[in-house]
Order: structure tokens, then sequence, then C-alpha cells
């Protein structure tokens, strides 16, 4: 079985048998129609998961009543208008092989969108930690509505074809928000001690299981640990778990952490090593006896295999694997982990994107994700010569996607090492995933055929050339380096960040950087990993362009202050010296402060040169990435994949 014995080993729950232990769990999409209902989108998407072999797939979270919805394109399930396309739904996971499970949900204050239209209600009207408005609190009669809400949407969920149902008790949604000591402020039997705050979950798992039938398995997904100051404790946990089981669950789901914890930890960034959290559903497993799911990073079945293995969970979840390679058990299971593409944990194109950004789901390192119902599986009629103009994320991608669909490629690269700004960047903290991914991407693109030259600058006269005889060229040659204007800059005790990262200069103690965006912050994380010692970060913006409200952002900003460095915003240089560094902070304080070394880390700005060649000769030409406009991989993966599907 390829060292995966007990990952594939099937599991019975009641009488479902499910016949490998892999799982997908929930995650949003955003896919669905804006009046609740299933789309296209959402079938497709939930198609090409389903495919990858997971045995038990679960649903995004489907709403059991209109004020429970947590965006307007969540999936709705409080009414029979909903049936047909939640059939769909666990029609297109059986006909992959698989059982499909209904998560139904509340989000009670964690909702924006109910938030705003005065429909958010809660234990208590205590503001949410993210957006920081009251919800109304619950009445009896709100409380009782709502367990029966959630009774019915089982019902809904056993008719519409579903294997089994799980009532999402996890990530700070409504039953998290009863369990909580921190939302949960009642004075009723509905609050005071945990045993009290657990009542309305319990209420909830009975109505369920009474309205799901005896044949149905009935799983929860908790979050072990409330992962906030003074929050419940997996000890906490351990102690009412077994009553939610004998009050009808049969799988725990075991999660973690809730709405404001540090650093989004329920959505783990890559600080956290894969499989970090099977700890808790060990814990979990020690005092129930129902299999337990483990969560948290997951991206390798061979891990997962050693998870089930050792006894510390039933059955294991890969969330966001499942956006960056739906085939990776696929793979895993035929001998070839190495084709797979494994998610670095960036949140770009899913959490971040959903909750920050308000888009439908993407992955920044799997264009297909999301867009299932655009991207071309079927070869050209007629394959086309295709030059790929820089080996960066938006090149090599261009490249693969170009070669995938049947065009004749050859990737060109002026440096001798594919990559572009990646090389760099995989040098930060908890980054290496990133250089894997790279190289992966490139073996993937030859394996394809594409034809990669390096340390080869393409010129206009190549173009021009006999021998250039390209029918389309896509432009990722990422962008040029900003050089501020500052007096003494060309001193030499200045150097820029990416021979920091490279290592071609050493970092100093006692240093500037000029530029607080990502590449500032992360040389400033790459040199206190070193053990460099009085750095600081200069930003001439009010506010760091490294928000530390996303999931890298927080833990970044974390480590360089635990370091002690110290990052000045609404700053300007000045002017550097021959041992210092001149500078004005705020606008008006002005500060001339020693400095072994400045280094400028104010980032790119796009060139296009080529591209206004092209249009000039009537070739047809596509421009991506940082060559278009410096940004985020997400964009120019994205870019790269539609400039090659729309070669005619």
């Amino acid at each position: 079985m390829n060292n995966l014995e007990y990952l594939l080993r099937p599991v019975t729950v009641r009488s479902l048998e499910i016949p490998n232990r892999a799982v997908m769990p929930p995650m949003g999409t955003c896919l669905g129609n804006t009046d609740g209902t299933v789309s296209d989108a959402n079938i497709a998407y939930l198609k090409r998961r389903a495919h990858g072999g997971a045995g038990l797939i679960i649903s995004e979270i489907i709403s059991v009543h209109p004020d429970g919805h947590e965006s307007p394109t969540s999936l709705g399930g409080y009414d029979d208008r909903f049936l047909p396309g939640l059939a769909r739904m666990a029609e297109t996971v059986h006909v992959c092989g698989n059982k499909a499970v209904m998560q139904i949900h509340h989000a009670g204050r964690e909702s924006m969108y109910q938030l705003e239209r005065g429909a958010a209600m809660a234990p208590s009207p205590v503001a949410s930690y993210i957006f920081g408005k009251k919800p109304r609190e619950m009445s009896k009669s709100d409380i009782q509505d709502v367990v029966a809400a959630f009774g019915a949407t089982a019902d809904r969920a056993v008719r519409a074809g579903f294997d089994a149902v799980e009532i999402h008790g996890a990530h700070g949604y409504l039953l998290t928000q009863f369990l909580s000591g921190h939302s949960n402020r009642r004075t009723d039997e509905y609050g005071g001690g945990f045993r009290n705050r657990a009542r309305f979950i319990l209420e909830v798992i009975e109505e369920v299981r009474m309205r799901a039938g005896n044949a149905v398995p009935v799983m929860l997904r908790l979050s072990i640990e409330e992962s906030i100051q003074n929050g419940y404790s997996a000890e906490d946990m351990q102690g009412i778990v077994s009553d939610f089981v004998a009050a009808g669950v049969d799988v725990i789901h075991a999660s973690f952490g809730t709405h404001g914890s540090p650093a989004g930890i329920t959505i783990a960034p890559a600080e956290y090593e894969p499989g970090f959290n099977a700890v808790l559903a060990r814990k979990i497993k020690s005092v129930v006896d129902v299999p337990v799911i483990a969560v948290g990073r997951f991206t390798d079945p061979f891990l997962a295999n050693q998870v089930i293995a050792r006894g510390d969970a039933d059955m294991v979840a890969f969330g966001r694997q499942h956006l960056a390679d739906p085939d990776f058990l696929k793979n895993a299971v035929e001998g070839h982990p190495e084709r797979t593409t494994v998610c670095l944990a960036c949140n770009q194109g899913c959490i971040e994107r959903l909750m920050f950004e308000g888009k439908r789901i993407r992955c920044a390192i799997n264009p297909e994700t999301g867009q299932e119902l655009v991207y071309p599986s079927k070869k050209v009629r007629h394959g086309r010569s295709v030059w790929v103009i820089g080996a960066g994320p938006g090149g090599l991608t261009a490249a693969y996607e170009a070669a995938r669909l049947g065009h004749r490629v050859t990737l060109f690269e002026k440096e001798n090492a594919v990559g572009g700004q990646i090389r760099y960047a995989s040098r930060a903290p908890y980054k290496s995933g990133y250089e894997e991914w790279i190289r992966a991407l490139a073996e993937k693109a030859e394996r394809a055929g594409v034809a990669v030259r390096l340390g080869t600058n393409v010129t206009e006269d190549m173009i021009m050339s006999r021998d250039g005889s390209a029918d389309a060229v896509i432009i990722a040659t990422g962008g040029v380096k900003i050089i501020p204007r500052i007096d003494g800059i060309d001193m030499p005790h200045v150097c820029n960040a990416w021979e920091i990262l490279s290592g071609h200069i050493a970092p100093r103690n006692n240093s500037f950087i000029i530029g607080g965006g990502l590449v500032g912050m992360e040389t400033a994380d790459f040199m206190q990993s070193r053990g460099i010692k009085n750095v600081v970060v200069i930003e001439q913006l009010p506010v760091s362009p490294v928000p530390p409200y996303t999931s890298h952002g927080y833990m970044l900003h974390g480590r360089l202050k635990k370091a002690g460095y110290e990052i000045l915003l609404n700053t300007k240089v000045k002017a550097i010296k021959t041992d210092s560094v001149l500078f004005v902070e705020g606008g008006r304080r002005f500060r001339d402060e020693p400095a072994s070394q400045v280094i400028i880390a104010t980032g790119l700005t796009s060139s296009d040169t080529l591209k206004t060649f092209m249009d000039e000769n009537n070739i047809t030409s596509f421009i991506v990435g940082d060559a278009k406009e410096p940004r985020r991989i997400i964009e120019a993966t994205e870019e790269g994949a539609r400039a090659a599907w729309n070669i005619q």
C-alpha cells in the first residue's frame, strides 16, 4: 500500500463504510449563488476535489437559518428550495466513489453581512473580536428556533442524499460562542459554568440526532482549545466531550482556535509544522470511544498515515492541500508523491481572499481552483510556438499551462536558475517551501515538454530574427528594483535586500532597512534569525504595508518585536552618512542615528519595454506578474495561466 496502510484502511461509522481515512474538511468558497443556492461553480469545484480520492468529503458550511449566513453567497439549507442543489452536491461526491457529509452551520455574531443587516444574534451582546460590532442577545425563543433549524436542516441533508451530517461547533461561530466565557455572559441555564454553556450544543446534537435518524452518522466539529487568552482549554473539553457523544455524536472533528485567536491559527500559517495539532485529537481520543479526525496543516499522506498508526487519530483532514493539489492522495498511492504541489500555507487565495477581499476562492499556486468552469482541460486543435520570457512564478505557470494545452513552449530565463523573486523570498524564515514549490513547478513544466533555456537574455533582435518564430510571447520578466533618490545612497556600506537574502553580502549589527514592505520586513526577519542586533526598519507609509491582521503578518511583526527591532512608520530618510542615517519621523522630528549598514528594500516597479516593442511589431504578446505590476504570487500565477489559456 505504498506505506499508506493505515490511511487507506476503510472505517465504519454506524452502518456507513468510508473507503479510506483521508478527509476533505469544510472550506468556504463564496462560489454559491447570491440566493444561497448551489451554483454550477460549486459543483465543478467539488467534483474536482472529490476526484482526488479522499474517503470523506465534507461540504462547505450550509446555513440552517436565514440570519445565520456568513456571507450572501453562503449556501442555505433552511428551506426545501435548496434541496435540488444540495442533492447535486451529494451525487457529485457519490459518482467519485466517496462519502458525502453536509456541514450545518450558524454564524452567530461572526458575520459582517449579518452585523450590518442588524440580524446577527449571539448568546450575549458582546462585540465580535474581528468585526467590532455587537449582535443582539438571543432570547430563549430564539434558541429554540435555532435548535429546531439545525434539526430541520439535518433532515434535508438526509433527504438530499448525504451520508452523514456534521454540526459546526468550532472557530468562533454560534455554538462556540455559547461555549466561550468571552462571548457568553448569560445568567440563565445557558450561561455560567462550562457545563451550562455547553447546554446549547447538547440540545442541537439531540435535535439533529432525532431528525437525521438512527442510521445516519452525526459528526461534531469542535475547537478543542479556544486559543485565546483565558479561553477554555483542551482539559475543559475533555470533561464535556463524552456528554456530546452520549447525546448522539458518532465522530469528533478535532479542530482548534476561534475568531480572535492570534495569528489566525484556525488557518495556520507556515510557521506551524504540518500536523502540529494532532496532539489535541489524541487528547480527545483518550476520553471517548468514537472516531476522531485530526486537522492542522496536513499536506503529506505519509505523515497522516503515521498519525493514525500511532493512535493519535482515526482519520486525518487535508484542507488547503485540497486547494493546492486535489490529486495529492492519488499521487502518493500511485508512487509519485513528488508530483504533488504542496500547499504553502500562504492563505492568499483562500481565507484571506474570502475574509479580507470578499472574493471567491482561489489558490496562489493552483490556478484551476475556483475556476474549474473556465479551466481548459482539452488540448488545442493547433499548437502554437510560444516563447515565455522569465522563469518566475508567472512565467513558469504560463509555460506549464501552455505546454499542457499542446503548445510548443520555450522558456527563457536570463539568470542561471529559475524562480525569479522566489529565490530570495524563500531565504526568509519559514519560507523554504517556496523554493521547493518553484523546483517542483519547473520539473512539472519540463515533464510537460517545456524547453528551458537558462542564462539567456531575450533581445529585440532575437525576437525579430528568423529563429524567433514564436506565434505568441508571454512576458514575465519581473520588475526592476526601485532605487530611491537619497543623498549618500552610493556609499560602500549601502546594499540592497536581495544581496543580503542571497548571502552575497553579510548582514551587520546596527543596520537600517529602508522600506517596510514584505521585502524589507522579511529581510529583517532573515537578519533576526541569524542573531543580528539593533535593526531599524523605516517605512514612509503611516501604516505597515504588511498587515498584522494576516496570519503571516502577525507572526512576522511578533518576531521582529521580540528581537527588539524598531519599525518606524510615517518616516522618511533624508540622507545616508558615513556612519549614520538622517531621517524625519512623523514629518517633524529629525533624528540622526548611528548605522553600520544601510539596506535598500523599496521594492520593484514594472517594466513593459518588451510589450511596447511587441505591439509596435504586431506580435501577439501578453504581460504577466511583476512585469505588469509588482504584486503577490497569486496575481502572477493567475495572469500567467490566463495568458496561456488565451493563446489561439
